[in-house]
């Protein structure tokens, strides 16, 4: 873990971060350059809870300031399945100088990279040569795995059309997206929330329901009627759902997790003693008057 990361005075001076960021943007660039995971070659491992947990943030916020930095700025990449992040200009803030216990700082962590594509992309704002020349040689070593990779999807492809025609095919309604999007705006979710709609779309591809779009309705439906009109809220719903593996419309329409089972019911009526069926009531037995 790092004592302490160097961000130069000219840092507030790049008309980028001056006039186009937010104080929000800047707070969260800030963070990315030195918060207690960031390595000496500039990609390090973290997650988005983690980063949500640092900065007070919910994990969409988080997710929102990602998709700015990655997309519009072109600052930073990310890699969902490794969880590891590179900032492109680590080299220009932080690799000016080249002394061995740096390189062999350098050297140690690259080797820890599993995304060899993070090192090129840092690689190019680098100005020490020295330095350079050990990101050149970790890029080399992508271009030989590249290749590998490519021999491998060519015949995962060719696996996947022979068995391409025994799969049930499934139709995409191109109508899904415009129907969910006209149901958010018109239902007071937040016209210009485009962030949110992004990640709630999301939901079409990345989720297990059987018909994603009409359980995302029916969830956006929930949300209108409790007035919990946000998408953390509907996203909730959605993860419960998911968790009871209740993957249509009408498996949720049936799930009641408060009913409780008909033996617990029946148990609960037979309480108390049985009343023997030979039984036959007599008002007037003992009385001898």
């Amino acid at each position: 873990m790092a004592k302490f990361r160097m961000v130069p005075t000219d840092f507030w001076m790049n008309p980028e971060i001056s006039e186009e960021m937010s104080p929000e943007d800047k707070y969260f660039y800030l963070y990315l350059l030195t918060n207690p995971h960031t390595t000496q070659c500039g990609i390090y491992k973290i997650t988005k809870k983690k980063m949500a947990f640092d900065l007070g943030y919910s994990i969409e916020s988080v997710q929102a300031l990602m998709n700015r930095f990655i997309e519009h700025f072109g600052l930073i990449r990310y890699n969902p399945e490794t969880r590891e992040l590179a900032i492109k200009n680590w080299g220009k803030y932080n690799l000016k100088r080249a002394g061995k216990p740096m390189i062999n700082c350098i050297l140690t962590e690259l080797e820890e990279v599993e995304d060899l594509s993070h090192i090129q992309y840092v690689a190019g704002n680098i100005r020490n040569d020295d330095i350079l020349e050990i990101y050149k040689s970790f890029c080399k070593k992508d271009v030989h795995n590249e290749l590998i990779e490519d021999q491998k999807l060519v015949g995962e492809q060719n696996e996947a059309l022979q068995q391409e025609a025994h799969l049930p095919q499934i139709e995409n309604n191109p109508d899904d997206v415009s129907e969910i999007i006209e149901f958010w705006d018109q239902n007071g979710f937040g016209l210009s929330n485009i962030s949110a709609k992004d990640q709630l779309l999301g939901w079409l591809e990345d989720s297990e329901f059987m018909n994603p779009k009409d359980v995302i309705l029916k969830a956006m439906g929930i949300a209108c009627s409790n007035n919990k009109r946000k998408l953390n809220y509907v996203v909730g719903i959605l993860n419960n759902w998911a968790n009871e593996s209740l993957m249509t419309v009408a498996e949720i329409d049936l799930y009641n997790p408060d009913k409780k089972p008909d033996s617990v019911k029946s148990k609960l009526m037979n309480r108390g003693r049985d009343i023997p069926t030979d039984c036959v009531l007599d008002i007037t037995a003992g009385e001898d008057w």
